[in-house]
């Protein structure tokens, strides 16, 4: 799989929106297969479609490598000795190579108008431009030497067309697929050069990988049936032995595994599929990111990584540098992976969980400041993480779990005690009261003993009273052991608490 080329890998997405997280799949993919073998990781920026062009997303894309932690080492951003980076920028290259395709009788001038091709496709259905139909339209290789040298002399509009060959078999290696071939008959002759001198994907993505020193390509398999074009265009333009070894990832599927998973299945079953948020600047809709819903960057690439490979073993939770210790081509499916957000989410509740206080301490500080509460000390913020950080499964989660550590309950669950509650309950809280008042060391262990006693001497059950006593603190029925609540509250303001929530159950 790996010669003694030195390994350069690309990502080269197109900047026409936000990035899906198949694409960050397959970054990731090229970042880990790059630095297990000590090789080059870069980014290339295909915007050779202008039509499709969004200003600012490139530097989404490049905020999402960083979110994830693979940066690449050369980009535009960081340009190295293969730049320009950008396809737009080396617009002036493709031409040449283009016209050396028509010289060499691999390729042709095609003049047909946008209409002429319409009407084409109204007439003949799934008309295809290929080896069948190419003498009947207008083209360097149907009209007279003449004809064709006018035109060009007066600057009429034209595309070049790759000359498909016929009756042949084009066949490569995939790395993940074994051997695939493909039948040139149903192959059309390809646009590479467009009537605004931009090449297409096929020719500017030959001609980068081949002036980038392009080892090895990772892609998704919906670019398969482009394998023989880019084989073609390898071969015609001299390069054939220099070309870099492929693999095409299997697709990441909806839940039920029936198709790609895309952005409207997302907001169909409520989760992203955007690695950050993302706003189109054409309608102004904001799409939600794994980012901004909660993740961690370690769980998110820990996630991908896992949607498509696995390294043999029963781990699951890995991270980055241990992805690039046991990452291997062979270990990656030929079939498509189902996307499960159930299991995401555990993948970032597990990483939550192993995270160390420090990590996380930046995350709920935001948290708490679009909640408007600004000046906490890391102490007792590191205490309250401890606390609450096994039960979250998405960062923003903290907010719902612990926001009683940081202003006291607006509401009280009163539905969960009213039935049951008594004169002898009212006893029992206005006599705690007195006894938290003069009770020192405050801490866990000791509020719990005298709680307990004070159960004891009351007569009343166990059960009829932690509810009560949690419902004042917190508000409802949730959080973690109730006398650590109590301990980090301190013990004025549980006493005040214990109060307000007493006043409040006996107003009913």
């Amino acid at each position: 799989m790996v010669d003694d080329k030195k390994v350069r890998v690309r990502f080269a997405p197109s900047p026409t929106g936000g990035l899906h997280l198949g694409g960050v799949r397959t970054a990731l993919f090229n970042y880990l297969f790059a630095k297990k073998h000590n090789g080059d990781f870069i980014l290339r920026i295909e915007d050779t479609d202008q039509t499709r062009f969004v200003a600012g997303a490139e530097e989404y894309i490049i905020e999402c490598l960083s979110w994830c932690g693979i940066l690449p080492q050369e980009s535009p951003q960081n340009p190295g000795e293969f730049g320009p980076y950008r396809q737009s920028e080396r617009k002036a290259s493709y031409r040449a190579y283009a016209e050396r395709l028509v010289e060499d009788g691999n390729a042709y001038y095609a003049f047909d108008t946008p209409e002429e091709l319409n009407a084409e496709r109204n007439k003949t259905p799934n008309f295809t431009y290929g080896h069948k139909t190419r003498s009947s339209m207008r083209n360097s290789l149907s009209l007279p030497e003449d004809e064709v040298r006018s035109l060009l002399e007066n600057n009429t509009p034209h595309v070049i067309r790759l000359k498909v060959p016929e009756d042949e078999t084009i066949s490569f290696s995939d790395m993940i697929r074994g051997q695939v071939s493909f039948e040139t008959n149903i192959v059309d002759d390809k646009i590479l050069l467009k009537a605004d001198n931009m090449p297409t994907y096929h020719l500017a993505v030959v001609v980068d990988d081949h002036k980038m020193q392009i080892s090895h390509i990772f892609r998704g398999e919906e670019w398969l049936p482009s394998a023989p074009i880019h084989i073609l265009l390898w071969e015609y333009l001299g390069w054939k032995k220099e070309m870099p070894q492929w693999a095409h990832l299997p697709l990441i599927l909806k839940p039920d595994g029936h198709g790609k998973l895309s952005k409207r299945d997302g907001d169909r079953l409520g989760f992203p599929v955007f690695a950050m948020n993302w706003t189109d600047p054409a309608s102004g809709e904001l799409i939600k990111g794994f980012r901004e819903m909660g993740f961690l960057p370690e769980a998110f690439v820990n996630m991908l990584a896992l949607l498509g490979w696995n390294d043999g073993s029963d781990q699951e939770l890995f991270s980055l540098e241990e992805l690039v210790e046991k990452f291997s081509i062979e270990r990656i499916n030929n079939s498509g992976a189902k996307f499960d957000f159930e299991k995401a989410k555990w993948f970032n509740h597990e990483w939550i969980k192993k995270s160390d206080i420090e990590e996380l301490r930046p995350y709920f500080t935001a948290v708490l400041a679009e909640h408007q509460i600004f000046q906490v000390e890391n102490h007792y913020l590191d205490i309250v993480i401890n606390l609450v950080k096994e039960r979250l499964m998405l960062l923003t989660d903290f907010w719902d779990q612990a926001s009683f550590f940081f202003k006291e309950p607006e509401t009280y669950d009163l539905a969960s005690v009213l039935p049951k509650w008594t004169v002898e309950k009212t006893s029992f809280f206005t006599d705690i009261i007195e006894k938290f008042e003069g009770y020192e060391p405050w801490n866990s262990e000791g509020i719990e003993s005298l709680y307990k006693l004070a159960i004891q001497a009351s007569g009343l059950k166990m059960g009829e009273l932690m509810l009560p006593f949690r419902i004042m603190l917190v508000g409802g029925k949730f959080g973690p052991h109730i006398f650590d609540i109590a301990a980090t509250l301190g013990k004025e303001e549980s006493i005040k608490r214990i109060k307000k929530g007493l006043s409040a159950i006996l107003a009913q």
